[in-house]
């Protein structure tokens, strides 16, 4: 019955594509051109913050990137991004988060899932999305990131930790800033409810475009006051070099 009610929806509303709105086969994906244009982030990349290499040395045992290679004290145990923060894959970001594309929540977190496999491998206890101050809340309506941790959880059956990572400080959008600007405007930004609730688990902290890495790195400060045992990060999209 609901293979019919679905088979009906489709042929009065038929899925488009979440970039340019051609008709295609599936819920919540892209047809095959807009797909192509997307640069999905794979292999060879840094195996600990997966920036992404041009090419690589295939006797390379592991690779790091330079900071990564001079960083002995890492905050964070591996990132992951699905894809590059482009031209061409932008407006899956923008649509979602600033436009009430919501919808497009689903096809970024399989991309996500996709790219953190490693991640899911190693174990994950709670998924944790970046929060958003109560008065930008107010005014987008919705939470970029917490709907992206949601659809991840729906596709892991990992649980989702909500209101336990809190951002106390009104801060300015980290849009506005580059540089050093970006992580003086998130500095000390959030802290911890329920420090119990984080001690001793392996924590996977999700945002939807990763640039310089600022305001991850403020909540994985706030994150470590718990005592996890691990924090990984998840963005859809970053910038790359």
């Amino acid at each position: 019955m609901f293979a019919l009610f679905k088979s009906l929806i489709n042929t009065l509303l038929p899925p488009r594509c979440k970039l340019c709105g051609k008709i295609v086969s599936d819920d919540d994906s892209l047809c095959p051109e807009c797909f192509n244009k997307i640069n999905f982030i794979s292999r060879p990349y840094c195996q600990h913050c997966g920036q992404p290499f041009d090419y690589a040395s295939s006797a390379s045992k592991v690779l790091l990137c330079p900071n990564c290679t001079q960083n002995k004290l890492p905050w964070f145990r591996l990132a992951r991004s699905a894809f590059r923060y482009e031209e061409d894959s932008k407006n899956l970001i923008l649509s979602f988060k600033f436009y009430d594309r919501t919808d497009n929540a689903k096809i970024l977190a399989k991309f996500m899932k996709n790219a953190a496999q490693d991640i899911f491998d190693k174990g994950i206890d709670l998924i944790v999305p970046v929060p958003l101050h109560y008065t930008r809340l107010f005014r987008r309506k919705y939470n970029q990131s917490a709907l992206l941790a949601i659809e991840l959880s729906k596709l892991t059956g990992i649980p989702v930790e909500f209101d336990g990572l809190v951002r106390h400080k009104k801060t300015r959008p980290q849009v506005e800033f580059s540089g050093k600007v970006r992580q003086l405007n998130v500095r000390n930004a959030f802290s911890v409810k329920r420090p119990d609730d984080f001690k001793g688990k392996h924590i996977l902290l999700i945002d939807d475009v990763l640039t310089t890495g600022s305001t991850l790195k403020e909540c994985a400060k706030a994150l470590k006051k718990a005592h996890p045992s691990s924090i990984d990060l998840l963005t859809a999209a970053r910038v790359c070099d």
